[in-house]
């Protein structure tokens, strides 16, 4: 029996998008050890038969002292745990499970969901954020990017150099017994939907204003929201925009299947993704999508065949964009979604992504004895 630990950041950064791959190491005879903040919700993986290490993490925070804590914590349980291998999921994890792992001289394999707003918004942490991130993956056993882009990246800031054993994964991938294709139900209304956490970085604004503009000038299109609010300067603005009757805001959802079936098209005008799992859940359901010709997102679509792309933060273009979508016939739209599913059943299934990751821990597992 080996023993696989798992950092994360959160639980449904695992239950959302990797439960699959859990249960598949589990089934395979590993023992597995998942690392994550106090949630009631942890009780899903430890009645799956997890073992579970709440582990105190802040996601957004920056306070020094709370990192290093986060470094002794991941020492302590890999000294603890003393697993075969170690798999880390979004940034802090990447960093400080990284540098821990690699104290400890246990492999490592890191993926990098996403750049994140230190590398986006080029925020004042990002050297520190680059420095901290060599060390961490200097001696990784495989890194895992979900687009070419991020990888590109990485190298050009020499995270990772050409002597890194990395792999290129489509996302985490859906599940497509849980997001069915279904044709859009008969409707002469248009339905856009923005499914999302509500921040800056995932193009909230310039879909807000472009939504404000269309409602204006079209009397037969709905503009929907869906997701938690992530940055609280958000809630006053969403509050009005529905007082105005311009969105529908459903806060956050556990039945996003039902939300995407009654939509016309999936919208989330991001300024990057890792590989945009909610465009790949539309696209399974077999909606049109409508994203920034930017990593992450651009993956997705392919012009005109699925959907559209848009310039990033670029509120005129998103516009113009929907009106593209908006002028075309019933016929164009539903051959649109199913273009999209066709691509979810090729590329998006999550079966593929955690074969992809359960063939690695093998070898590399493997490759210790």
């Amino acid at each position: 029996m080996k023993k696989i630990l798992i950092l994360a950041n959160h639980f449904i950064t695992i239950y959302a998008f990797r439960k699959e791959l859990v249960k598949e190491l589990l089934q395979q005879n590993n023992k597995v050890i998942l690392a994550l903040p106090t949630s009631e919700d942890n009780k899903y993986f430890a009645d799956m038969g997890c073992e579970i290490i709440e582990t105190p993490l802040d996601r957004r925070g920056t306070n020094p002292f709370s990192d290093i804590k986060l470094l002794f914590q991941y020492v302590k349980i890999i000294r603890d745990m003393k697993p075969d291998i170690v798999l880390t999921y979004t940034i802090k994890p990447n960093t400080y499970g990284g540098i821990a792992a690699r104290i400890c001289g246990v492999k490592t394999i890191h993926t990098v969901t996403g750049l994140g707003s230190v590398y986006i918004q080029d925020m004042w942490q990002k050297n520190i954020a680059v420095f901290l991130n060599r060390i961490a993956f200097k001696l990784a056993s495989k890194v895992v990017f979900l687009n070419e882009d991020n990888k590109e990246f990485y190298k050009q800031i020499k995270i990772i150099s050409t002597k890194h054993d990395t792999m290129i994964v489509p996302g985490s991938g859906v599940n497509l017994d849980n997001f069915k294709y279904e044709i859009q139900q008969s409707s002469e209304r248009i339905t856009f939907t923005f499914v999302g956490r509500i921040l800056k970085d995932k193009g909230i604004e310039e879909y807000l204003l472009a939504a404000k503009e269309l409602v204006s000038k079209y009397n037969y299109v709905d503009f929907e929201v869906v997701g938690f609010v992530d940055e609280e300067k958000y809630i006053e603005l969403l509050d009005k925009y529905e007082k105005e009757g311009i969105i529908k805001y459903f806060g956050k959802r556990n039945d996003i299947p039902s939300i995407m079936k009654k939509s016309s098209c999936i919208v989330l005008p991001s300024y990057g993704e890792g590989r945009g799992t909610v465009l790949q859940e539309g696209a399974a359901v077999g909606r049109p999508l409508i994203t920034c010709n930017t990593y992450g997102c651009k993956e997705n679509v392919e012009e005109g065949y699925n959907g559209f792309l848009c310039k990033v933060a670029d509120t005129e273009s998103l516009k113009n964009t929907m009106m593209k979508f908006i002028s075309l016939s019933k016929e164009e739209k539903e051959l649109m979604g199913k273009r999209s599913r066709e691509k979810a059943e090729t590329e998006f299934d999550r079966k593929l992504v955690t074969r992809a990751y359960t063939k690695e821990i093998i070898r590399i597992v493997k490759g210790k004895e």
